[in-house]
């Protein structure tokens, strides 16, 4: 369907970041079922990998508007019945951790994550940290942060395994590294309390999926990696985000599971959700300002498909056969 693809609105509280930003397309990836499971030892170096294609490099969160990243983050993906394999290339001259307890905050740390939406409703999504100790935080949450969600921190992913391979030496200073490569085997099993829907996934599936890197800028004193003071992290994605919020689901990713090589088939309901989650901003932002939603979108100030039905403290918005709520949750009639 066709949509006008205006500017989003600000959300509430009106961060300047959200100024002016624009759709952005999500970036796709074909994951093909392997004939043989990769081994778990942290190298991408076996025949399940081999053929596997490697991902677009990551780039900045914001997107274009930042400069590239200052390294190289890539990854490949592949599956069979009883898992998501996930393997990870990390460029890193200095690799350093200093995090071993599982389900700590691993992002204080250098770290790659990955976030997954099973049936691409914004709500009930699993987050994964690890670092180049291959300590890890498993996490899932109610719904984004924003919509006022909260971390499951106690729920585990029963099976997982992480593995990581350092090429180079860690925390130590006095030489330059490779970097680091990651293996990450989900089970479906784990996957499927939030999946709602076919885990393993059928033949042509799709799952919202993104993938975020988290590097600090480190200095040496007495022979040790420090932080640099003050100095914020950089956050390197798959998929941009377009702000400094991982937690946008709505712009993650498209990952299509086949049981071969396919062209990747675009979303049918991408440019309604593209709508819907225009007019999702509008509304925080108008209820912001009056203590009440919007009746209709020309109140909004949009020109878009899309039916409002309101209540002082509620709203569902409705494109084609898409809906959303004034909690960013998608579902479909």
């Amino acid at each position: 369907m066709a949509v006008n693809l205006s500017s989003f609105g600000l959300p509430p509280g009106g961060a300047s970041n959200d100024m002016n930003r624009k759709i952005i397309n999500p970036r796709t990836y074909v994951a093909v079922r392997t004939s043989s499971p990769p081994k778990m030892d942290g190298r991408l170096d076996d025949g399940a990998w081999q053929a596997a294609p490697w991902s677009e490099d990551l780039v900045d969160i914001e997107g274009d508007r930042k400069p590239k990243p200052t390294w190289r983050t890539r990854f490949k993906m592949t599956w069979d019945d009883k898992c998501l394999y996930i393997g990870a290339e990390i460029e890193e001259p200095h690799v350093c951790a200093t995090l071993k307890e599982r389900d700590c905050v691993i992002f204080q740390d250098n770290d790659f994550e990955v976030f997954i939406d099973p049936d691409a409703d914004c709500h009930e999504y699993y987050e994964l940290e690890l670092n180049a100790f291959g300590t890890f935080w498993d996490l899932l949450l109610t719904k984004p942060y924003k919509d006022g969600g909260s971390p499951v921190n106690n729920w585990d992913a029963k099976g997982i395994v992480v593995k990581v391979h350092v090429k180079g030496t860690i925390n130590d200073p006095s030489d330059t590294d490779e970097g680091w490569t990651v293996e990450i085997a989900y089970p479906w099993s784990a996957l499927k309390e939030c999946a709602k829907r076919n885990a393993p996934p059928k033949d042509g599936d799709q799952w919202r999926i993104n993938f975020s890197r988290v590097e600090w800028d480190v200095t040496v004193e007495k022979g040790k990696y420090k932080k640099v003071p003050g100095r914020p992290e950089h956050n390197w994605v798959w998929s941009p985000q377009g702000v400094i919020d991982m937690h946008r689901p709505e712009r993650w990713g498209i990952v299509q599971f086949s049981e071969k090589k396919v062209a990747f088939r675009p979303d049918p309901t991408l440019d309604a959700r593209d709508a819907l989650i225009q007019v999702y901003y509008a509304q925080k932002e108008f209820q912001a300002k009056t203590r009440r939603y919007a009746k209709d979108v020309a109140e909004l100030g949009l020109d878009l498909p899309v039916k409002l039905y309101t209540t002082p403290n509620l709203f569902e918005a409705v494109c084609g056969n898409v809906r959303i709520n004034q909690e960013s949750r998608f579902w479909l009639d």
